[in-house]
């Protein structure tokens, strides 16, 4: 490889060994869940999406424009809190179809151009449950949500232990939960997110229908000078 492709590789991964973020089945996304009738609207169970509704009423700002990343059948958004508007971008249209939480579903997937079809300063906040785990341009696809949120606009990234095996990327399957979360946090940082905030909510003991701890990155778009 010459010194040009060794500086390429390197822009495109930032950083990272270029086999970090291949999949095991490298089936273009859009192929992959049609073969489903329906995209899970998350693999974490009942108590945890809960606890990203809870996070997300605090996190979010209310009568906001709000983009749900790599959307599903729901964007577990609290249902008492307005919001102005709430995009949902994915590559399932059954999925976002029968999501009754969308104003606006974009059909697009991230993997083949992570390039997000939104002007510049579009949105007051950005949310992505479950969905990092299979970026295979995850810095990229960051670098372009800065570039729609506006200047202190939050991104708050949700996800468990549970993820598609055959989607992940190698990287995300090598590591544990916790350094996943600080995977998710360089990711971010290397993206031009600031002011990280870290955290995770962990099952209580009396509520058996909830077992997946719930970690969380939020991080916010540089403010205006």
């Amino acid at each position: 490889m010459s010194t040009t492709d060794e500086q390429r590789d390197d822009g495109a991964h930032a950083g990272f060994h270029r086999a970090a973020f291949t999949r095991a089945d490298d089936t273009p996304d859009e192929d992959f869940y049609a073969q489903r009738p329906r995209q899970p609207d998350a693999l974490m169970d009942a108590g945890a999406r809960s606890a990203v509704t809870a996070l997300y009423k605090t996190a979010l700002p209310e009568e906001g424009v709000i983009l749900d990343l790599m959307a599903g059948e729901a964007s577990h958004l609290p249902k008492d809190v307005t919001f102005d508007r709430v995009v949902g971008l994915g590559v399932n249209p059954l999925s976002m179809g029968a999501n009754d939480q969308l104003d606006e579903a974009v059909l697009h997937d991230l993997n083949a151009d992570p390039g997000l079809p939104f002007a510049d300063a579009s949105f007051d906040a950005a949310c992505l449950c479950d969905g990092l785990a299979y970026l295979t341009q995850p810095v990229t696809v960051l670098a372009d949500v800065l570039r729609v949120l506006r200047p202190g606009a939050p991104l708050v990234v949700t996800f468990s232990s549970r993820f598609e095996a055959r989607k992940a990327v190698a990287l995300w399957q090598a590591l544990e939960d916790p350094d996943r979360q600080r995977l998710v946090g360089i990711l971010m940082e290397r993206a031009g997110f600031v002011t990280l905030d870290t955290g995770e909510v962990t099952p209580p003991e009396d509520l058996p229908a909830w077992q997946d701890t719930v970690y969380a990155v939020i991080g916010r778009a540089p403010p205006t000078a």
